[in-house]
């Protein structure tokens, strides 16, 4: 296993290094070590709309780590025990979702830290806590690498973007585009411009508070825009998406 005090991603991420990213919702460990060996900066697991289950954690994790890229999980919501297991089974970071309020970041981020920063549950011996190479005595700095990204996909969300941002411990505000343009009555419509004046919003809060702004787009084009716009956390499609993409091209070019 790699250092378990290592906490230069999450530097990274706070120094506002571009860093790119995609989602896994094949739950295969054989498209994830291939995503990972294309030179992915991080890699996340997606529990809440892939097709991995907590059950695949393990493999996913292991993979990612072979490919030569970081492990990060979105959960399927934000439960102490959901956001343990992650971190458990070795996630370097946690995206948690549906999140409408600056209070329950607070209560979010306090999952992701062993006390006396959280109230993450203290076992030593599992990844997350390097296998029980690390001390009791030391094991409160295993919270200096974890990456917190709170996702801004709601009304809710991004109404207290300001004050997530503030909290310690929330290192990264993520836009959620097709869930935030539906919850703000545009769906779907990323060029209006209560949109744009929502990304406004969430980039100006990180930079408020020395916190990355981080997206998900899945056209390529337009990732030069969202830089400009001062995202830096940047997740560029999804595995399952790529297999779809590359399927339909390779059949409609051998039928043209």
């Amino acid at each position: 296993m790699t250092d378990p005090f290592d906490r230069s991603f999450r530097d990274r991420t706070l120094a506002g290094e571009v860093l790119y990213g995609l989602f896994l919702d094949l739950a295969s460990p054989a498209s994830a070590e291939l995503c990972a060996a294309a030179g992915y900066d991080w890699l996340l697991i997606d529990l809440e709309h892939g097709a991995a289950t907590e059950a695949d954690l393990l493999g996913l994790v292991h993979a990612v780590e072979s490919g030569g890229s970081l492990p990060l999980v979105r959960p399927q919501s934000g439960e102490r025990i959901r956001i343990g297991r992650a971190l458990d089974m070795g996630a370097r970071g946690v995206m948690v979702p549906r999140l409408e309020s600056a209070a329950q970041a607070v209560e979010a981020v306090s999952f992701l830290r062993y006390p006396p920063d959280g109230i993450r549950g203290v076992a030593t011996r599992v990844r997350g806590a390097g296998l029980g190479a690390v001390p009791h005595a030391g094991i409160s700095r295993l919270n200096q690498r974890v990456v917190g990204i709170i996702q801004i996909e709601s009304a809710g969300g991004l109404r207290d973007a300001d004050a997530i941002a503030a909290i310690d411990g929330v290192d990264v505000l993520f836009v959620g585009p097709a869930d935030l343009s539906h919850s703000l009555g545009i769906a779907g419509q990323f060029q209006h411009p209560d949109y744009l004046a929502a990304l406004e919003r969430v980039v100006a809060a990180c930079r408020a508070h020395g916190k990355a702004a981080g997206i998900l787009v899945y056209d390529t084009a337009v990732v030069a825009r969202h830089l400009e716009l001062g995202f830096t956390f940047v997740g560029i499609g999804a595995d399952a998406a790529f297999v779809a993409a590359g399927a339909t091209a390779f059949l409609g070019a051998v039928r043209a």
